[in-house]
């Protein structure tokens, strides 16, 4: 992993945290996630006149893409639902990374090195460790943990699969652009089957917030499917994991989440990690 695809992936993990803290913040999360899904949509149109058309190979993968996004856009709206922002968003990433060196080893024949796979297993022990304890000392809420759990094996599918179909796409700008455009109205369509006449009225009020979601969401994927054509796709998916230590300062911060310990020790876990990662760069 050069310096560049460095800074690209942690520029994502920024981003990624933003995008999910707005989603959070949206009361009614199926309200939230259809501006920003909507958003993409929108940004992918706009986008695709100006970039490379996907290579053929490329299509089923980004085919199978969108509809493992759209699992993981249902199951991140049950974690936020169900958990604090600070539980289940650090649950959901810090458990995928471990799942994507596997199948990217399976699927894409990138095998880890000693120290790699332990800058990944000690990224993902502090994260998911920490978070499965919550923020407030108690036991956390089972079917919380679950839908986190779930979410986290969802972000390792589409991780595995993004990374094999933007490499086949030979353009990540075009890949993104079609992989938003594909995607982007099956969120939308769940609120108008909800809300029926309604749908402009409940959507208004947050329809700056939710665009801003949208290209944040747009952008940090972009850095994302670029890294993923110049670097192997597990280190990638656990550095860009370090969105969890900002997704806890968000929680503290505009959630009023206790930081506290537990917080700081996932970060200090998380710098071994990927300091581990990184020499054997």
């Amino acid at each position: 992993m050069t310096p560049l695809v460095t800074a690209a992936v942690l520029l994502a993990a920024v981003t990624h945290a933003g995008w999910n803290a707005i989603a959070h913040r949206i009361g009614d999360k199926l309200v939230g996630f259809a501006l920003i899904c909507g958003g993409g949509l929108l940004i992918g149109l706009a986008t695709t006149p100006f970039v490379a058309f996907p290579a053929g190979p490329a299509w089923p993968l980004l085919l199978a893409s969108a509809a493992v996004h759209i699992v993981y856009y249902l199951l991140l709206m049950t974690s936020f639902r169900l958990a604090d922002f600070g539980q289940a968003y650090p649950l959901a990433r810090g458990s995928a990374p471990l799942v994507v060196t596997v199948l990217a080893a399976v699927f894409a024949h990138e095998v880890p090195g000693a120290w790699v796979s332990a800058g990944i297993a000690v990224s993902c022990l502090g994260l998911t460790g920490v978070s499965l304890w919550g923020l407030r000392g108690t036991r956390p809420n089972r079917a919380a943990v679950g839908a986190a759990l779930a979410t986290g094996l969802a972000i390792a599918a589409y991780t595995v699969v993004d990374g094999l179909g933007v490499r086949a796409a030979h353009s990540p700008l075009g890949y993104i652009a079609w992989l938003m455009v594909v995607q982007g109205s099956a969120v939308p369509m769940l609120l108008y089957a909800r809300e029926r006449g309604a749908t402009v009225r409940v959507l208004r009020p947050y329809a700056g917030l939710g665009l801003l979601g949208a290209a944040l969401s747009f952008s940090a994927y972009a850095l994302v499917l670029w890294a993923q054509t110049r670097a192997a796709l597990a280190p990638i998916a656990a550095l860009r994991e370090s969105s969890i230590i900002v997704g806890a300062a968000i929680g503290a911060l505009l959630f009023k989440e206790r930081f506290g310990a537990p917080r700081i020790a996932a970060a200090a876990l998380l710098v071994l990690g990927i300091g581990l990662m990184l020499s054997a760069g």
